[in-house]
């Protein structure tokens, strides 16, 4: 089979997908009215569909009481909408990670996003404990990261091979993870703060979360998809993909920096919450097939609507207690991982 035919056989949707693009947005939206509506003021489906409605600037009269209405619209909703932001960036991003280093294990976190952020969070939290420095010194950290490996990659010629990144992530990850180390041996009164954070978790303080997080969302999932039919291609390998026309090397750097914008951004706001990108990416993968022109798009809304759901759960499972949504996220992701080390090669064949 010729390398076009197969960029072809990529690219040709499995049957049904349409019918599993609608189930995916019904997803959704069960998920974020769910989201809505847990908590410990009871609002009501109805009550709640109507505030929804009133505010959206129809004719309807809203029957929430002016507390209920502050709880769902200043603590619920924003909430549950970063949630869904922070879904969506993490499993498109791992996604786009799993076709740019045809790697079927890669997450969004791979190129050592998660230590730099750590790192960050960790001196923000040392040496300066004001709470709104910490998603931008998590920020800088990540960037930083992600940067100093494609910078090592890139000299020992990861511009020829995606494994060279990868291997090279790895030496950064170590790195910051030592430092990280380091810095809270000399601030052990941090810790629990830090881990804390590292084990993610979405902040109920109103919109600002969500506002500052969505300029970073929208760059990164919008060049994200704008790439997705040469995420096809590239999984041609990278010979293959430049005969046919394909600048490999600028793909994967456009690829590697909106996933990374995108990433840094949701950790800043949510820690370290691990497997959405493992997870969502290959649930999809069995349903609708390998074509990146189609798992990226799917991959958004169902990462949104999976990371909604576990916040449900952190939020009930111990209430009034919470649990960390990355604890959430490790038990249903840690069996499906091993699931996929078991089929990686079937996967990626």
């Amino acid at each position: 089979m010729s390398a076009v035919a197969v960029v072809l056989r990529l690219a040709r949707p499995r049957r049904r997908v349409p019918l599993w693009g609608a189930a995916a947005v019904a997803l959704l939206l069960g998920s974020l009215l769910l989201g809505a509506l847990v908590g410990p003021a009871q609002l009501g489906v109805g009550a709640v569909l109507r505030s929804l409605v009133a505010h959206a600037g129809l004719p309807v009269a809203s029957h929430l009481s002016a507390t209920d209405d502050a709880i769902l619209w200043q603590i619920r909703l924003p909430r549950v909408v970063l949630g869904a932001l922070v879904g969506a960036i993490l499993a498109t991003a791992g996604a786009s990670y799993q076709g740019v280093f045809r790697n079927p294990l890669a997450d969004p976190y791979l190129l050592g996003v998660a230590a730099g952020a750590g790192l960050g969070a960790t001196l923000a939290v040392a040496y300066a404990p004001a709470r709104e420095l910490l998603p931008p010194a998590a920020f800088a950290g990540g960037m930083v990261a992600v940067g100093l490996t494609y910078l090592v990659g890139r000299s020992a010629g990861g511009d020829r091979s995606g494994t060279t990144f990868v291997l090279a992530g790895v030496t950064v990850v170590s790195f910051f993870t030592a430092l990280q180390t380091f810095v809270q041996q000399q601030h052990s009164d941090t810790l629990q703060q830090v881990y804390s954070w590292i084990l993610g978790s979405l902040p109920s303080s109103g919109w600002r979360d969500v506002w500052l997080l969505l300029p970073y969302a929208g760059f990164a999932l919008a060049a994200l998809l704008a790439h997705r039919r040469l995420l096809d291609v590239l999984s041609l390998g990278d010979e293959e993909a430049a005969s046919l026309g394909v600048d490999v090397g600028r793909v994967r750097l456009v690829v590697v920096v909106a996933a990374t914008v995108g990433t840094a951004g949701a950790v800043a706001v949510s820690g370290l919450i691990g497997f959405v990108g493992i997870v969502v990416p290959h649930a999809l993968r069995l349903v609708v097939g390998p074509s990146y022109r189609v798992l990226l798009p799917l991959s958004i809304v169902v990462g949104a609507a999976f990371l909604v759901l576990a916040d449900v759960v952190a939020r009930t499972a111990l209430s009034p207690a919470e649990l960390p949504i990355g604890v959430v996220t490790a038990f249903c992701g840690a069996p499906f991982f091993a699931v996929v080390l078991r089929t990686s090669r079937k996967l990626t064949g």
